[in-house]
């Protein structure tokens, strides 16, 4: 960023400077950008990670005009303690890379996105690490995303080949700082190891980890880097995602509207 002008300077040269404005180059755009929000509700693929509680979240990106990218995000969590499976395990942290670009009207995205959750795991638990590779095809106002999981996935064990398929339209709607976005998901875990049929019956209680997710979301640019959502979201998610915490059952997947404040810079 340029340094201020001394006043005097600058009102002398007051004139001069506007007359060239108009012609002068724009500063070329940064390749790394931060963001910062605050949820009344932390959710992930319709399941809330913070047992319904607000979260703050923040990250950062570097993004080169070829098209490669990289990035870190991280956000305050409780799900792994609330389950017991960990203790002092109160962050997200996420580290992903690909590359993105277009061709002709249609846009694709390609990566992989490692989950960190550090923390102190009873003995027996399986870390929520995950690792997953995705692929990402935009046309107009749409976009369908397909996610693939390498092996363990949030906490469940050799459930390598689980994916998420990821079905969103946005739409801004015209004159106004408003975009309504709806969406429609689907979580399928896979696996057929001893470890991971153990664990869908003793831990989840034999119901299914799969299940579908959907929302519609209404956002406002509020200019200066700085966004507002409102989002309804849903899921037919099993008693497999319910939390019990001092003896009060959550149903994480359940149905709830989520408020978001958020800034990017």
């Amino acid at each position: 960023m340029l340094k201020n002008k001394l006043l005097v300077a600058a009102l002398v040269s007051a004139f001069s400077v506007s007359a060239m404005a108009d012609d002068a180059p724009a500063a070329p755009a940064s390749p790394f950008s931060t963001n910062v929000a605050l949820t009344t509700n932390y959710l992930y693929r319709g399941i809330s990670q913070t047992g319904g509680k607000p979260a703050i979240q923040g990250g950062f990106d570097y993004a080169n005009a070829n098209g490669l990218y990289i990035g870190t995000w991280g956000s305050s969590i409780s799900w792994l303690s609330d389950g017991g499976a960990a203790a002092n395990a109160g962050l997200e942290l996420d580290t992903y890379g690909g590359y993105r670009s277009t061709a002709g009207a249609l846009g694709y995205d390609v990566g992989f996105l490692r989950y960190n959750y550090p923390g102190t795991y009873a003995p027996g638990a399986t870390k929520g690490d995950t690792n997953e590779i995705y692929g990402k095809l935009t046309y107009s106002y749409f976009y369908v995303k397909y996610s693939y999981s390498l092996g363990d996935t949030f906490g469940v064990p050799d459930a390598s080949g689980t994916n998420y398929i990821d079905i969103t339209g946005t739409y801004p709607i015209p004159d106004t700082t408003y975009t309504l976005a709806a969406h429609y998901g689907k979580q399928s875990y896979s696996g057929s190891s001893a470890k991971y049929n153990a664990y869908v019956a003793n831990v989840l209680g034999g119901f299914s980890p799969t299940y579908s997710d959907y929302n519609i979301s209404l956002s406002k640019d509020l200019t200066n880097g700085y966004a507002a959502s409102l989002t309804y979201s849903n899921t037919n998610a099993t008693a497999a995602y319910n939390s019990t915490v001092y003896g009060t059952t959550n149903k994480l997947g359940k149905g709830v509207a989520v408020l978001a404040l958020s800034r990017t810079f």
